[in-house]
């Protein structure tokens, strides 16, 4: 999952499929709702994580033209594919012709058409986490050993290079353990690890680098030293990072950090809390859901950073009181044409999901049922 899950999280999830007497199955159904076309985009596809173990990550799409939002088209479209899209859908992007969709339990990568999601073929990459690409080439991050919450763990995480021509594996760089999210900039691939199996028990265990890979010779150059459990990672337009920290659940708190490109160093730290971001411009809008052990609860937030100033310039960019239908905010995407927000609820992770799109003004304009844990969201350029 892209929200890091611990121990005790797997063993609940696991322990509220194993009473399901049933498993839901998804069907293809179409939504209408309202819409605001741009002259940019077609649509976009949301990838819902899906339970773990039960196979069910699920793809969605809202066409801006028609105004449909249509539930569950894998299935659809390729009704021959034993098991659908798989388990666990961590990552989605679009590159040329083809939406990839990362597949982290299944240990895959699905490549389908971007105009009609047909499945092409698929990438094996076991415990795959994000995926980005440059030149021809895509990069996935891999934790590379099963999934198995361990102190002890010993098998570093790796970045696959894979020609998308091909779809074949060319060759593999070694970085930290348990590698997440990565960016492509500045001629560098920057790989956030987190080492978020091993921290568990002692946040000592966690890792706290950024590995940074040189692109021409596909070689990890150096360690840049963030902060423990880092997740996402990112590049503004003057090609500067921000990345993320899961803290340790505990007393140390999620964090946003700025890493100079001309220092390959971290300059600024915020202190505001980050589960996710989507960047528009100068702006990152940022949500965050961090469990307080103070009122065993979680404390949700979203705001807007300015990449730029580095100052927080909103603290609730959801501004009609509507963030309080949303039970736990699980992914997020902004329409760079209409200003339009969209917010996924993963809901209790158990049953199906919502999606919320809000003005640019932070005013509700709709919401609609998704498959399980909607997290993913990547759009779909007009022809």
């Amino acid at each position: 999952m892209s929200r890091y899950f611990l121990l005790s999280f797997l063993v609940l999830a696991m322990l509220a499929s194993s009473c399901r007497k049933e498993v839901e199955v998804f069907i293809n159904e179409d939504t209408s709702l309202d819409s605001a076309a741009d002259n940019a985009f077609a649509g976009f596809y949301l990838l819902n994580e899906g339970n773990m173990g039960s196979n069910k990550s699920t793809l969605d799409y809202f066409d801006y033209t028609t105004g449909k939002y249509q539930r569950n088209i894998y299935a659809a479209i390729n009704p021959n594919v034993p098991k659908e899209l798989g388990d666990v859908g961590n990552d989605i992007a679009i590159y040329g012709s083809r939406l990839y969709a990362v597949i982290n339990a299944s240990n895959k990568v699905e490549v389908m058409d971007a105009r009609t999601a047909k499945r092409i073929g698929q990438i094996e990459i076991p415990n795959c986490r994000y995926i980005k690409f440059d030149n021809g080439y895509a990069y996935i991050t891999s934790y590379a050993g099963p999934i198995q919450i361990n102190p002890n763990y010993t098998q570093k995480g790796y970045v696959a290079k894979i020609d998308t021509g091909t779809l074949q594996e060319v060759d593999r760089c070694i970085v930290g353990f348990q590698p997440d999210g990565l960016e492509v900039t500045n001629g560098k691939i920057y790989v956030a690890n987190s080492g978020g199996y091993m921290g568990a028990g002692s946040t000592e265990k966690y890792e706290r680098t950024v590995s940074v890979i040189d692109l021409a010779s596909f070689k990890e150059e150096k360690r840049i030293d963030v902060a423990y459990n880092l997740h996402h990672i990112k590049a503004d337009n003057r090609g500067n990072l921000w990345v993320t920290s899961r803290g340790d659940y505990k007393q140390l708190p999620s964090r946003l950090y700025f890493i100079d490109k001309n220092q390959d160093k971290v300059t600024d730290t915020l202190p505001i809390a980050v589960s996710n971001y989507y960047l528009d411009g100068d702006s990152l809008y940022v949500y965050s859901t961090e469990w307080s052990y103070i009122t065993y609860s979680n404390v949700i937030t979203y705001a807007i950073v300015n990449t730029r100033t580095h100052e927080v310039v909103s603290r609730a960019f959801i501004t009609d009181g509507t963030d309080k239908e949303i039970e736990i905010p699980y992914g997020i995407m902004v329409n760079p044409v209409t200003k339009d927000i969209y917010v996924t609820d993963a809901g209790n992770y158990v049953s199906p999901g919502m999606l919320y799109c809000f003005s640019k003004d932070g005013k509700k304009k709709w919401s609609v049922r998704t498959g399980d844990i909607p997290a993913h969201i990547v759009l779909l350029p007009k022809s």
